[in-house]
């Protein structure tokens, strides 16, 4: 992967993103509401005090972030002749009735669409929320991912502008699924965007969000992406979370959920695209009762290198958790995975389970895991294992021995390893394009032969 010359001699990468920030300040943003102006001088300080991490942090010590920052980056202006067409941005399902849809991390009205909503329900851009209902975002932004989560969130913070804002107030349910659609149009030098997303889900709401990153051209560019997430005493929240950035991107992302007591959350995020990705994902089961499905998939070739950081903290008694993720990787690929789940002093009949398997199709290929246990409880129920590995052998020798040749054989195998996850996708209307998008993704390994 070539990484475009550094910037101006002499010039550290954290003083280049200082100077930018003046910019943004000085471009408009120096208008924002004073909590938000006070939230952005945080992360701007938090990120000036740690810098970009180095492999000698042990939170980073499998993957080097240096592309990104000896890379020369700048704020991706306002679209404008760079705007997609609506043709060029077909759903990932059918047809969403609330559809958000952001080019270059910037909110478009053009390419969006909203449904009738319930009463109180609100589907629009952050900036816009901001400006219509600030008291509401003002007590849930940055309260959950803030710039003390890590260098990349603090970043993300110093620079929040625009994201998706989706608030469901309390029994409320939205029936038909939210479409977060974050489109990159690479210009002509490097560029970044911060997109910046809160959910909030009140007492006992309910909806389905789908969070998708795609690129319409092959370029140099990085997405700095933060989720937040708040669901309520009662509420279920069902996160679709898909990556398929441009072969030569950068994608960086923080994702961090809160849940109240008796709350259901299920995450899927998935990974097809990005030279190098990196999610930092952390849930805080923070009432008793709380229920968490995290279900993740990477589908590696090439130099690609994805790499998942997730914590679990069960902070209260009576929570249930099951973590899995598979990773499938060819070529010089190379996967990391690092899952921690804290039980807390007092979260009693804690029920843990954490798996995490890596399917190598290629001898380079390569992944790192380390799933982690930390109990400071005596009455839990918690396990966790993880497995690294071509196709099992036995397996190939009896579907071959069917009748079966070989490169079908394979292709099944592979396909059976990759698809356990899109078994746990409720949507079948999603689950069907899902499928779809690891098939093609296998395809382009030359993998054949899924049913």
């Amino acid at each position: 992967m070539t990484v475009p010359a550094a910037g101006v001699a002499g010039v550290s990468p954290v003083e280049r993103y200082v100077a930018a920030h003046r910019t943004f300040a000085g471009n408009g943003a120096g208008r924002a509401p004073g909590w938000l102006r006070e939230l952005r001088a945080g992360g701007l300080a938090r990120f000036g005090a740690l810098g970009f991490p180095t492999l000698r942090e042990e939170e980073w010590r499998f993957t080097s972030v240096a592309p990104i920052a000896e890379t020369p980056f700048v704020l991706a202006p306002v679209p404008g002749t760079r705007q997609p067409s609506p043709a060029q941005l077909a759903p990932l399902g059918p047809a969403a009735g609330h559809r958000l849809v952001f080019v270059n991390g910037r909110f478009s009205e053009r390419l969006s669409t909203a449904a009738d909503v319930p009463a109180g329900v609100r589907i629009e851009s952050l900036a816009g929320a901001v400006a219509h209902h600030p008291d509401l975002v003002e007590r849930h932004l940055g309260r959950y991912a803030g710039q003390q989560q890590g260098p990349f969130a603090a970043l993300n913070t110093a620079f929040v502008a625009d994201g998706a804002f989706v608030h469901v107030p309390a029994a409320c349910e939205l029936t038909d699924p939210v479409e977060i659609l974050f489109v990159a149009v690479p210009g002509d030098g490097p560029e970044v965007c911060h997109p910046r997303n809160l959910i909030v889900l009140e007492h006992a709401a309910r909806a389905v969000v789908v969070e998708r990153y795609v690129s319409l051209a092959d370029g140099v560019y990085w997405t700095n992406a933060v989720t937040e997430i708040f669901a309520g005493d009662g509420a279920r929240a069902e996160c679709y979370r898909i990556q398929q950035e441009s072969d030569r991107a950068f994608h960086v992302a923080t994702t961090q959920a809160v849940q109240g007591r008796d709350s259901v959350v299920r995450l899927h995020p998935l990974v097809f695209g990005a030279a190098l990705s990196r999610h930092d994902l952390r849930v805080v089961l923070d009432g008793a009762g709380g229920s968490l499905l995290l279900n993740g998939l990477y589908l590696l070739g090439g130099r690609q290198h994805a790499d998942h950081h997730t914590v679990i903290d069960h902070a209260r008694p009576h929570c249930e958790s099951h973590e899995y993720f598979t990773g499938v990787l060819d070529e010089r690929a190379r996967g990391v995975f690092s899952g921690r789940i804290i039980v807390r002093p007092g979260a009693q009949r804690t029920d843990s389970k954490q798996t995490n398997n890596n399917l190598l199709l290629s001898s380079e290929a390569h992944a790192d895991s380390q799933p982690q246990l930390e109990i400071y409880a005596d009455d839990v129920r918690c396990t966790h294992g993880s497995t690294v590995g071509p196709l099992d052998e036995r397996a190939l020798l009896y579907l071959r021995s069917r009748g079966i040749d070989e490169a079908e054989a394979r292709g099944l195998l592979t396909y059976g390893f990759a698809a356990e996850v899109l078994g746990r996708v409720a949507l079948g209307p999603l689950r069907a394009r899902l499928d779809a998008l690891v098939r093609a993704r296998l395809a382009r390994s030359g993998i054949t032969g899924a049913p």
